[in-house]
C-alpha cells in the first residue's frame, strides 16, 4: 500500500528492482522521448506506451491495491517489475509533465479495475499479491541456485586444468557473467567479471586469482546452504550474491536508530544510464559508521544530497548483516548543520584492526570505513602514496587504483607537513582518501 499518497522518490522506486542491470535498464528507458500517453492517476496508478523498434509495450502499474504494488505490460519479460515499469516509474517520480494526472485508457483501466475487484471480493483461497511475490522470489532463488551451481563447476574446471592454462581471459569469463546475469544473480556476475580482470592484470596474477576463485566458492556454498547459516551471515550472502533490499520495508520494520550523525563524504559514480552516490556517516554518541545508498536514473542526479560536514539529527535504519553497515535514512528531527569539529579518529594500527574485524564477518569485504587521526601524507611515484602516523613508526599506503592524483596533492598542501584527521576506506589492497579536515578543522 502507500499510505502517504504521494508521488514516489527515485530511490523508493529503486528498491523495486531485483539487481543492478534491471536498474540499469528502467534508467534508460526513464526519459520522456520513449513514452507515448503516459498518465498517473493520483499516487495509485501510473501508466504508458513505451516505444521501441515494434509495437509499443503497454505498461501499468497499481502501487495502492491489494498486496502492494503490482505491475503488467505487454513485454514477453519474466521479471516483475519488468524495465518498462521501472522506468516508467522513475518518469513519473521525477517528472510531473510528462506523466501528467489524467484518467486511464480502456486497457489500463480495465486491468485496475479488475484487481479491485479481485481484491474487495476475492474468495480466501484466490491467490494474492503476496502469493504471487513469494512465487516469483521462489523461482528467482532457484535460478540463482543453478546459476551458482553451474559457477562452482567452471571454478572446478579451471582448479583441474591449472590456473596457467586458462588463456581464455575475457571471453570465457564474460559469457560465464552473462549467465549469472541471466541467473539473476548480479554480484555473482560482478565477481567473475573480476575474475577476467585479475587474469590479464599482470605481476602475480595468479596468487590473486586463485584468492579470488576461493571467496566466490565460499559465497556460492554460503548461498545454496543459507538455511546453514546464521541470520545476520545468511543476510550478507544475499546481498553478495545480488538480491536487492527494500528501503522502504526496512524502514517499517526495523528499529531506528537516532543520532546526530556527521556526514563524512559523498561521492558519486556515473555508468553512463544510473549514477549511484554514496554517503558516509558517523554517530557522534554511538560512534557508529553507516553507508546510505541513493540513485538517480536518465542523468538525473540523486535526490538526496548531504554535503559532507553537515550533522543532521535523524533516525537510520540499518539493514540485516553480519556487520551491519549499510542504512536507510528515516525520520530528520531538525535542519542539517555544520559540524563544529572533526570526529575523533585512531592511528594506522586501529584502522588495520577495525578492518581485520570487519573482514572477520564479512569474508567478502573489499574496504572498511575508517578514521585516521594525526597522519602526514607522504607523497610518492605513482603507486607508492602513504599516509603516515605522525606519532608513530606505522603508515598505510593509498590505494593504486586511487587515481585522483589531484586530490592527493590537495590533501598534502592542506596538511604542509602538519598531522591531518583523514576519513576514507582501509582494504587489503591500501587506503582510499575521502575527505580529511585540518588542524584548524577547514575539510577538504
Amino acid at each position: 500500500m502507500n499510505p502517504q499518497g504521494e508521488r514516489w522518490t527515485e530511490d523508493r522506486v529503486l528498491t523495486l528492482t531485483p539487481d543492478a542491470p534491471s536498474r540499469m535498464a528502467g534508467g534508460r528507458l526513464a526519459v520522456p522521448g520513449r513514452w507515448s500517453g503516459a498518465g498517473a492517476r493520483g499516487a495509485g496508478a501510473v501508466w504508458g506506451e513505451c516505444e521501441g523498434g515494434g509495437p509499443p509495450c503497454r505498461t501499468v502499474v497499481d502501487l495502492d491495491g491489494p498486496g502492494g504494488p503490482a505491475f503488467h505490460c505487454s513485454c514477453p519479460s519474466r521479471e516483475f517489475p519488468c524495465e518498462h515499469a521501472l522506468g516508467l516509474l522513475l518518469l513519473w517520480s521525477a517528472d510531473g509533465e510528462s506523466v501528467p494526472e489524467g484518467r486511464p485508457p480502456d486497457w489500463a483501466g480495465q486491468w485496475l479495475d479488475r484487481r479491485r475487484r479481485a481484491g474487495s471480493g476475492a474468495p480466501p483461497s484466490a491467490p494474492t499479491d503476496t502469493d504471487a511475490a513469494q512465487r516469483r522470489a521462489e523461482r528467482r532463488s532457484r535460478r540463482m541456485a543453478a546459476g551458482a551451481r553451474e559457477l562452482e563447476q567452471r571454478l572446478g574446471d579451471l582448479l583441474r586444468g591449472g590456473l596457467a592454462a586458462d588463456g581464455s581471459e575475457y571471453g570465457q569469463w564474460d559469457e560465464t557473467a552473462a549467465r549469472m546475469v541471466d541467473a539473476q544473480a548480479p554480484g555473482l556476475a560482478a565477481r567473475v567479471r573480476e575474475l577476467a580482470a585479475t587474469r590479464a592484470s599482470g605481476g602475480d596474477w595468479a596468487s590473486r586469482l586463485l584468492a579470488e576463485c576461493a571467496l566466490l566458492h565460499t559465497l556460492n556454498q554460503g548461498f545454496l546452504r543459507l538455511d546453514r547459516l546464521p541470520e545476520p551471515l545468511a543476510a550478507t550472502v544475499r546481498t553478495r550474491v545480488g538480491i536487492a533490499a527494500d528501503s522502504t520495508a526496512r524502514l517499517a520494520s526495523a528499529t531506528p536508530v537516532r543520532d546526530h550523525w556527521l556526514v563524512l563524504a559523498q561521492s558519486d559514480s556515473d555508468d553512463g544510464h544510473l549514477i549511484t552516490r554514496r554517503i558516509w556517516l558517523r554517530g557522534r554518541n554511538t560512534g557508529r559508521m553507516a553507508l546510505l545508498l541513493s540513485y538517480g536514473a536518465g542523468g538525473r542526479p540523486p535526490e538526496l544530497s548531504l554535503p559532507a560536514g553537515l550533522s543532521l539529527d535523524a533516525d537510520l535504519a540499518y539493514y540485516p548483516a553480519a556487520r551491519p553497515l549499510r542504512a536507510a535514512l528515516g525520520t530528520r528531527y531538525a535542519t542539517s548543520e555544520p559540524s563544529p569539529a572533526p570526529p575523533p579518529g585512531g592511528d594506522v594500527r586501529r584502522a588495520l584492526e577495525a578492518y581485520g574485524e570487519a573482514l572477520r564477518d564479512d569474508p567478502w569485504l573489499d574496504a572498511w570505513p575508517v578514521l585516521l587521526d594525526a597522519v602526514v601524507p607522504i607523497p610518492g611515484p605513482e603507486a607508492g602514496w602513504q599516509l603516515a602516523d605522525a606519532d608513530g613508526d606505522s603508515a598505510l599506503p593509498v590505494h593504486p587504483r586511487h587515481r585522483d592524483r589531484s586530490g592527493l596533492w590537495r590533501l598534502t598542501a592542506l596538511s604542509g607537513g602538519r598531522p591531518v584527521t583523514v576519513f576514507g576506506e582501509c582494504g587489503h589492497q591500501g587506503f582510499t582518501p575521502l575527505s580529511a579536515w585540518a588542524p584548524e578543522c577547514v575539510q577538504l
